[in-house]
């Protein structure tokens, strides 16, 4: 008796954690037809427009993240974003 009661509490859990996961997903589809904006918010413009700059300059990544206080990998996913923003 005790595994089919087991048995049953696992598919109620196992059916109620589906359940979250479907309200998850259109929640988040729902927000993006909104255009909400999800994540951490950016840098700001200017910190762009600096580590642009001293790229420019000729420093490297390193010295470009030791003056912003960023990680060199921070760094260049700023620079790829200001060049995919100038593509566009």
């Amino acid at each position: 008796m005790g595994r089919l009661f087991y048995h049953i509490i696992g598919s109620f859990a196992e059916f109620e954690r589906e359940m979250i996961v479907e309200r998850v997903r259109a929640g988040l589809a729902n927000a993006k037809a909104k255009g909400t904006v999800l994540g951490r918010p950016e840098r700001d413009f200017s910190a762009r427009q600096r580590i642009s700059q001293m790229r420019q300059q000729g420093l490297s990544l390193r010295e470009i993240a030791r003056r912003e206080e960023l990680s060199p990998a921070g760094v260049l996913k700023v620079l790829r974003r200001v060049e995919a923003d100038s593509d566009d």
